[in-house]
C-alpha cells in the first residue's frame, strides 16, 4: 500500500516562496527486523502499518519477560511532492530517534544521527523529486557503551522514531540560527543582543528585526545589514518589559525577516522572556531580583501504553498537572526532552534544568567523549533561546557502574567534565551549569545536588533539616535534587512508619511495641501513608527555610526500569506522585496544599475507604488544604475548626483526632478561604471493629467501565469471608478465553502481576466478543486459582 502526503510551497504578497512545515506523522509502514541493509528491508514483505511516534518498546519494555527489544528496526513512507522547485531547500526534521538513526530518500542514504533525545534536520533537497518519494528510516537502541546514556541507568532507553517527524521546505536563500540574550533586563528597561546567520546571501541583503507583545503590538522594528553571511541585532532601552516569571511568564516574539531590494524573501520568528536570576553564593535564589523558592520535581519522558512515544497532547497534560500541584521549577530526567514540554515550560511558568544524558557509566574511550560533546552541544543549540531554562546539567551519577575499563577513574572523570562545563560556558554563558550526585566535580559546575534521601534510602525522614545545614554550608550553590520513595496507588496502613524511622503496634495488643526500621526502602511496606509524611516533612523544612534554594522531588510520575523487576508493580518506579498513566496520588496533594493557590481541601484518603481498628481506639485523620482555615465534620457532627500553620506536622496542622462509628462513616472538610469563599471534600469510610484473620482465599468481581472494558477485582478474604486488609502478596491475572487483559501498562490496573493494595488488586480487561464469555483467573503460590465468568 502506498501512503501520500501533498506538499506545496506558498506564495507570499512579493511572489516569493514561504516556509513551510508539515507534519508528516501518519501512514507509515514498520518493519521490527535488525538487517543493516536497506535492500534486505525493502524485499521484506512483513511490513505493518503504523502512525508515529512509536516505540516497539512501548509494551514490551513493561511486560514480564526479563529484558527488553534492544535492536534495530525500519520506517518508510511515500511522501507526494507534486511539485520541487530548485530555487527552494527541502528538510526532514526529527524531534527524536531512539538512539541512532539512518536516514534515505530514494534509496540513496542522506543523512544519520547519534543521540535519541536530541532534535536534527535532514537536507534532502538533492534526492527529491516531483511525484513520489520513499523515505526510509533506520533506528536502533541496541547497546552501545559509546553513545550515552548508559544502559545501567534506572530507566528504559525506548526504541523507534519517539517524536514527531516534520517536512520543512524553505528559500534557498534563507535566515537560520536566530539567537539572542538579554544581557540587560530590569523592571524599566531591556536590551535584547542577537545574531542571525544567512545561507545563500550577499552583502546586499538585510534583515528587519521585529519584537511584538503578546497583544500583537510591535514594541520595536529596526533594519540590519548581513555581513560576513550574519547579521547582529540589538534592541537597546525597550522600555518598561513585562517580566517572565513562573507566575506571569510573558512572552514576546521576535520576528526576523530577510529583505532583498526591500522584498521579503524569508521570515523565522521563535519567544521572547526577559527574566534574569541569580544563585546567590551560599544563600537562596532569586528570579528578577526577587528570591524564590525553587518548588522542583522531575520528569521522565514516558506513558502508560505508548512508553516514550507520546502525543503532543500527552506531553502537555503532563505539564499542566505538574503546573496545577504550584511547582516553578522541573528537572528533565535524564536527558533532553519533546519540544512540546519546552513550550509548555515556557508558556506555564516552570523553570527548568534541562541535562545531558550521561547518566552512569563512568567516561568512556574518545568516540564517547565526541559523541557526549556533539551532544551537549545539540542540546544547547536547540534551546538556547528558551526563557524558562536557568540550568545545563552535565550529567548524573555519571561515576557509578563504569562500562569501560578504568572508566571510574576520579582523575579522568573530573578532567572530562571540565571540558564539559567549559564547553557549556563558552556555548552559553547566560546560564548555570550543574551535576549530581559526583561530588568530586562539586567545585567545577555552578550549582550541586549532592544525595540526599532521608527516611528511604537511609535514615529517618526527620534528619532532614541536619542534611541541608550542613549541604548548605558546603556547597556555595547547592540545589538539592531526588528526595522521596516509593508508595503503591491504594495501599494504606493505620501504623505508617514514624519520622524517627520505626513502626508502631496497630492497636490490637495490649502493649504497644516499636520495631526499628534500617532501611524503609527494603522493608517498608511502600504505604501512600508514610510517603505521604514523608513530603510533608520535607516540605515543613524547605517552605520554612529563607536561606533555601529549594529542592527537587523525585519523581513527578511512575516511569518504567529494567532495574526493579521485583517492584509491587514489575519493573515499574513507584517513587511517583501520580500513577504511570497521571493518576494522582495522595502526595500530590500534600505539594499542592504548600503549593498551588487555587484552593482545595482533600481527606487523606479517596482510595482508603475499608478501614478497621479495636472499638474505642481514636484514628488521626489528615486534611491537605492551602486554606487558612479548615473545619471537619464526622456523620454531620462538627469536630472544630483548625488554623493552618507550615510550622506544624502533621498536614501544617489540619488533623484531628477521632473515633470512627462500626459501619458507614462520612466525613466533610470545608475550607475557607481568605476572601471568605469555602471548598469542600467529602469522604465515605467503611470500619469494621472486627480484625481480619489469615487469608484463605481470593473472591473475583467485576464491573463495566465507560469505555465498554470491565474492571476485574481480587479480594483477599480470610475465613469468615472478611476482606484481609493486611494481605500484600503478589497474585496473578490472566484471561482464559473471551477477550484480553490491558496488561504492561505499567499501572495499578494495567499489569498481569501486582502485589495487593490492602487485600485488593484490579486488572482492566477487553471483551473481544459478546458471543463469547468472558472467562478471568486470578492466582499465586498460596491459592492456586480462583475463576471469574462474564456472560
Amino acid at each position: 500500500m502506498v501512503f501520500t502526503i501533498s506538499c506545496d510551497s506558498k506564495s507570499d504578497v512579493d511572489g516569493t516562496s514561504e516556509r513551510t512545515k508539515t507534519n508528516i506523522n501518519d501512514n507509515w509502514l514498520y518493519l521490527e527486523n535488525d538487517t543493516e541493509q536497506i535492500s534486505d528491508a525493502l524485499n521484506m514483505e512483513n511490513w505493518q502499518e503504523i502512525n508515529l511516534p512509536h516505540s516497539w518498546n512501548s509494551l514490551d519494555a513493561t511486560d514480564l519477560v526479563p529484558g527488553y527489544r534492544r535492536s534495530g528496526s525500519w520506517y518508510k513512507k511515500d511522501l507526494e511532492i507534486t511539485k520541487v522547485n530548485s530555487n527552494e531547500i527541502y528538510e526532514l526534521y526529527f524531534e527524536g530517534v531512539n538512539i541512532t538513526s539512518e536516514i534515505f530518500i530514494n534509496g540513496n542514504k542522506v543523512g544519520s544521527h547519534i543521540g535519541g533525545y536530541i532534535g536534527f534536520t535532514i537536507d534532502i533537497s538533492n534526492e527529491v523529486k516531483a511525484g513520489t518519494n520513499e523515505i526510509v528510516v533506520r533506528a536502533d537502541n541496541s547497546y552501545d557503551p559509546e553513545v550515552i546514556p548508559s544502559q545501567k541507568s534506572d530507566f528504559f532507553i525506548f526504541g523507534g522514531i519517539t517524536r514527531d517527524v516534520w517536512l520543512q521546505t524553505k528559500p534557498k536563500t534563507h535566515l537560520a540560527n536566530l539567537k539572542y540574550t538579554t544581557p540587560k533586563v530590569s523592571n524599566e528597561n531591556a536590551t535584547l543582543e542577537g545574531t542571525v546567520a544567512v545561507v545563500n546571501g550577499d552583502n546586499s541583503t538585510k534583515v528587519k528585526a521585529s519584537l511584538i507583545n503578546a497583544d500583537g503590538k510591535t514594541v520595536v522594528e529596526k533594519e540590519f545589514w548581513v555581513a560576513n553571511n550574519s547579521a547582529k541585532i540589538t534592541f537597546d532601552n525597550i522600555s518598561n518589559p513585562k517580566l517572565w516569571d513562573t507566575e506571569n511568564p510573558n512572552l514576546y516574539t521576535i520576528e526576523v525577516a530577510l529583505l532583498s531590494e526591500e522584498k521579503t524573501i524569508d521570515k523565522i520568528s521563535d519567544k521572547v522572556g526577559f527574566r534574569w536570576f541569580e544563585f546567590k553564593e551560599y544563600g537562596a535564589f532569586f528570579l528578577n531580583g526577587k528570591r524564590l523558592l525553587l518548588r522542583g520535581t522531575h520528569r521522565h519522558e514516558e506513558h502508560a501504553g505508548v512508553g516514550a512515544a507520546m502525543t503532543n497532547e500527552q506531553h502537555r497534560a503532563d505539564m499542566e498537572l505538574i503546573k496545577e500541584m504550584g511547582t516553578n521549577f522541573v528537572r528533565l530526567a535524564h536527558y533532553p526532552q519533546d519540544p512540546e514540554i519546552y513550550k509548555a515550560c515556557d508558556e506555564l511558568g516552570l523553570l527548568v534544568w534541562d541535562e545531558l544524558p550521561w547518566c552512569r557509566g563512568g567516561v568512556g574511550n574518545d568516540n564517547w567523549k565526541e559523541n557526549t560533546k556533539n551532544m551537549l552541544t545539540e542540546i544547547i543549540a536547540q534551546n538556547y533561546n528558551r526563557p524558562s531554562i536557568v540550568i545545563w546539567s552535565l550529567g548524573n551519577e555519571m561515576y557509578w557502574l563504569p562500562d569501560f575499563e578504568d572508566g571510574g577513574n576520579k582523575t579522568k572523570l573530573s578532567a572530562f567534565l571540565s571540558e564539559l562545563n567549559d564547553l557549556s560556558h563558552k556555548l552559553d554563558p547566560t546560564r548555570k551549569t550543574a551535576i549530581r550526585k559526583y561530588y568530586e566535580g562539586a567545585d567545577i559546575v555552578d550549582v550541586f545536588s549532592p544525595s540526599i534521601w532521608s527516611g528511604w534510602y537511609s535514615g529517618s525522614y526527620k534528619s532532614y533539616q541536619k542534611a541541608i545545614d550542613q549541604y548548605k554550608k558546603e556547597y556555595k550553590s547547592f540545589l538539592h535534587a531526588e528526595y522521596g520513595g516509593s508508595s503503591h496507588l491504594g495501599r494504606h496502613t493505620e501504623t505508617p512508619i514514624t519520622g524517627e524511622g520505626k513502626i508502631q503496634a496497630d492497636g490490637w495488643e495490649e502493649a504497644i511495641v516499636q520495631t526499628d526500621v534500617a532501611n524503609i526502602a527494603q522493608i517498608g511496606d511502600w504505604s501512600e501513608n508514610y510517603i505521604v509524611d514523608l513530603f510533608d516533612w520535607h516540605l515543613r523544612i524547605s517552605e520554612n527555610d529563607d536561606t533555601f534554594v529549594g529542592n527537587i522531588q523525585w519523581a513527578f510520575k511512575d516511569f518504567g526500569t529494567p532495574l526493579r523487576p521485583e517492584n509491587a508493580i514489575p519493573y515499574m518506579n513507584q517513587k511517583g506522585l501520580v500513577d504511570r498513566a497521571g493518576n494522582k496520588k495522595d502526595a500530590f496533594y500534600v505539594f499542592k496544599s504548600y503549593w498551588s493557590k487555587d484552593p482545595f481541601t482533600y481527606i487523606e484518603s479517596h482510595t482508603w475507604t475499608e478501614r478497621q481498628g479495636p472499638k474505642g481506639l481514636a484514628r488521626d485523620i489528615s486534611v491537605y488544604s492551602n486554606c487558612p482555615e479548615v473545619e471537619l465534620s464526622l456523620n454531620g457532627k462538627s469536630l472544630g475548626t483548625k488554623t493552618r500553620n507550615t510550622k506544624d506536622f502533621p498536614a501544617a496542622g489540619l488533623n484531628w483526632t477521632l473515633q470512627f462509628k462500626e459501619g458507614e462513616n462520612t466525613l466533610v472538610s470545608t475550607g475557607k478561604t481568605s476572601d471568605g469563599k469555602t471548598v469542600k471534600d467529602e469522604l465515605k469510610i467503611n470500619y469494621r471493629f472486627t480484625k481480619n484473620d489469615k487469608a484463605k482465599g481470593l473472591k473475583l468481581s467485576y464491573k463495566e467501565l465507560e469505555n465498554g472494558n470491565y474492571l476485574v477485582t481480587a479480594i483477599a478474604h480470610d475465613s469468615k469471608g472478611l476482606r484481609c486488609l493486611d494481605y500484600e502478596n503478589r497474585v496473578y491475572f490472566q484471561c482464559m478465553s473471551g477477550g484480553e487483559t490491558m496488561k504492561s501498562l505499567g499501572t495499578p490496573t494495567g499489569s498481569e502481576s501486582i502485589e495487593m493494595a490492602n487485600g485488593k488488586a484490579s486488572i482492566e480487561v477487553k471483551r473481544n466478543s459478546k458471543d463469547r464469555p468472558l472467562k478471568m483467573m486470578v492466582l499465586n503460590q498460596s491459592f492456586k486459582g480462583t475463576y471469574l465468568t462474564i456472560e
